[in-house]
């Protein structure tokens, strides 16, 4: 009979943080990132919480993960510990543990309750190069009750509404770029920026002349009616 496996204690400290993926680094999956934060989690000797089983491993805890391409000013990880740490202490170790362009910003101890929870909603920024005014096509889809897309999915192509997730949707331009500012709230099946720029494509006239940069401004609690995010990290928003 196989010998049952040692029970790990319960962590003693759990801390939130938010961390940025800029530059050439937004190309970083889901999966390689993890591994790289597990590399700097040993390299800071932080004394991580373990769990039980028969393959213990490190309480780490992802939410909300941007889409690989996507540069990020608000991703959020809560780690378990087996000692008490200054949160500053922590902020600092990690960061100089991770390589330029993932960056950490904040850490703060965790309230309680599902980090996971707290983000229900994001706002983009969408830098389209070349693709001038595109007001026209930004108050047809404002004006539309539903805009159906098509994405590839790992279960095949799926057809879905792109319109009703976006909470707020404004265009203004710099030089010959059309820069758009949206708030999506987060679904099943999540609706993407380059969801949006779809549907915008099916409404109006939006062709960009290069590659679009996507970045996550913010995430956290959606205050639907001021067409809002609050901070995830905040004891209440």
């Amino acid at each position: 009979m196989r010998n049952q496996p040692e029970q790990q204690a319960p962590p003693v400290q759990r801390l939130r943080l938010r961390y940025a993926k800029r530059g050439r680094l937004r190309f970083t999956s889901h999966r390689d990132f993890s591994r790289a934060f597990e590399r700097a989690v040993f390299r800071a000797r932080l004394p991580m919480a373990y769990s039980s089983g028969f393959n213990p491993h490190p309480r780490i805890s992802y939410a909300g993960a941007a889409p690989t391409g996507s540069a990020s000013e608000a991703e959020y990880v809560e780690i378990g510990l087996a000692k008490v740490l200054d949160p500053a202490e922590v902020l600092a170790l990690m960061d100089s543990s991770l390589p330029p362009g993932l960056d950490v910003l904040e850490c703060v101890e965790s309230p309680g309750g599902a980090l996971h929870d707290r983000l229900q909603a994001s706002v983009w920024r969408l830098d389209l190069p070349g693709a001038g005014d595109i007001s026209a096509a930004v108050e047809a889809f404002l004006a539309a009750e539903v805009i159906e897309v098509e994405r590839m999915t790992k279960k095949g192509m799926r057809t879905f509404d792109a319109r009703d997730a976006v909470v707020a949707l404004r265009t203004y331009v710099e030089g010959d770029d059309a820069v758009l500012e949206t708030l999506i709230e987060h679904r099943e099946p999540a609706v993407r920026p380059d969801d949006v720029i779809k549907a915008l494509q099916t409404v109006g006239e939006v062709a960009p002349t290069g590659a679009v940069l996507i970045t996550r401004l913010s995430q956290g609690p959606l205050d639907r009616e001021a067409g809002t995010v609050g901070d995830p990290l905040a004891v209440s928003s």
